[in-house]
């Protein structure tokens, strides 16, 4: 029996109905549904959460912590400030030397292939590969802002409240607040489960937080440490 061939009437039919708006062909629904690559994101979302939430635990736990042992919020915040600065340059120097020893990890990598290959390269490409690598200025400022913001909430929140108590309660509750959107935020970014981040990121600073005033309380009561001035 011979194979039946369309006319070509019915392609052009055919071919009008395929190239309406709305019709598409399966090739193309699948390129229409191709899931977004959040592993582009990966390097500098985890520089940017690491970064603020290192600086809001870090500085919520020694507000927290010196709390314990000291009524002052002259001393509290003195203590946070303290954390603040040095927290953040801590966080710009680690980058800085992380990040340039990768680009040097790198560099030396390019030109062991290139040496192998028994390939020459002009100096123009040269400089474009360089430019693809990340640059350890940008990575360490941009670590040292990122503690920075995180840091300046408990600061700013424990910072005009005299009472011992409620100092750290408030400081403990905005803490809590911006764990939360840090890891709520961290998860829509990055494509992952919201629940679960959210939960690891706030389990972790009050696990610091709690650690910093228990040990603090502690060592007070031990050495009499406990200074009552409010002023």
């Amino acid at each position: 029996m011979a194979a039946y061939l369309p006319s070509s009437v019915q392609l052009n039919q055919i071919n009008h109905i395929v190239d309406k708006p709305g019709n598409s062909s399966p090739a193309d629904t699948v390129a229409k549904e191709e899931p977004f690559d959040y592993s582009q994101r990966a390097q500098w979302l985890r520089a940017a959460a690491l970064g603020a939430n290192d600086g809001l635990v870090s500085v919520a736990s020694l507000m927290v912590g010196v709390s314990a042992v000291n009524q002052s919020v002259k001393a509290t915040v003195v203590s946070g400030l303290a954390g603040l600065i040095a927290g953040a340059f801590s966080m710009a120097i680690g980058e800085y030397v992380s990040v340039y020893s990768q680009v040097d990890i790198e560099l030396a990598q390019m030109k062991r292939e290139r040496r192998y290959a028994d390939v020459e390269i002009s100096a123009e490409k040269e400089q474009e590969e360089k430019e693809k690598l990340p640059s350890p200025l940008q990575a360490a400022g941009a670590s040292a802002l990122a503690f920075g913001i995180g840091a300046v909430l408990p600061l700013l929140a424990g910072s005009f409240i005299k009472q011992r108590w409620t100092r750290v309660g408030v400081v403990s509750g905005v803490s809590t607040l911006a764990l939360v959107l840090f890891g709520w935020t961290a998860a829509k970014l990055g494509g992952s489960s919201v629940g679960k981040s959210t939960v690891r990121v706030v389990v972790g600073g009050w696990a610091a937080m709690l650690v910093t005033f228990g040990v603090l309380k502690l060592f007070g009561m031990a050495f009499k440490l406990d200074i009552s001035q409010s002023a």
